[in-house]
């Protein structure tokens, strides 16, 4: 797996999966733009960084990307978990702006820069709940199923243009923005006993699935969506 200058745009690089990226791509040697609300201490000092809210203003975000971009990875993303009768309007309206119209609107950002790398990887993150029926998701798993729509569609449009678009669908991981799930050993023992590998995920099993994917190793897949879940997504063991 070789990103060796490599210019990768990271848009919410800040925790979670986007940050355990950001310092995966940095001994991997590429070069880091990353589009996010806010910056981290953890972030080696080469990173390229542009503050920006995706559901704002994004005008900036064309100047900012170098003239070739060889990776686009959109690690933006919710977790909205409420019953389907306290979801409103807004819960959905809110989600889709988050996960999917985000996503669009940086990608027709970056397609020009893309276009010129003659090669590029963009990877999408989904959730394995967009496949498989789990209850309080509603909101979550509709934004989520049209990232994945978005996305086989994307693949189809720019093959010709040698850009590839693939999907990661992680279960639950251990990152901040699974916090509220996970914040008592009860809480954590429960989450990890429902995956059939027993165990949560780790940032770094997403990050290290998205890396390859941006590598030229992957150059033959496009359109497809991978399940990262501990077997969630397809087993049943009990």
């Amino acid at each position: 797996m070789d990103l060796n200058g490599k210019n990768i745009l990271v848009v919410g690089g800040s925790s979670g999966i986007g940050l355990s990226l950001v310092k995966l791509l940095h001994e991997q040697n590429a070069n880091i733009y990353v589009v996010s609300r806010s910056a981290a201490e953890e972030w080696p000092e080469n990173v390229q960084f542009l503050k920006a809210d995706v559901t704002g203003n994004l005008d900036a975000v064309e100047m900012f990307l170098p003239q070739q971009l060889h990776g686009l990875v959109y690690s933006v993303g919710s977790i909205n978990l409420k019953p389907f009768t306290r979801l409103t309007a807004e819960d959905f309206l809110n989600d889709f702006q988050l996960n999917t119209l985000g996503a669009a609107r940086m990608i027709q950002q970056a397609i020009k820069p893309m276009k010129n790398a003659a090669g590029s990887s963009i990877v999408l993150i989904s959730s394995v709940a967009a496949r498989t029926g789990m209850p309080y998701h509603a909101s979550v798993a509709a934004a989520k199923g049209a990232v994945e729509g978005i996305a086989l569609s994307l693949a189809a449009e720019l093959a010709a243009q040698q850009i590839r678009v693939n999907v990661v669908a992680p279960s639950l991981t251990d990152t901040p923005l699974a916090q509220n799930l996970l914040s008592t050993p009860e809480k954590r023992e429960a989450s990890a006993k429902r995956h059939p590998l027993g165990k949560i995920g780790l940032p770094e099993n997403i990050s290290q699935l998205i890396a390859f994917l941006l590598s030229e190793d992957s150059s033959w897949m496009t359109g497809q969506i991978i399940g990262i879940d501990g077997g969630l997504g397809n087993l049943k063991t009990s």
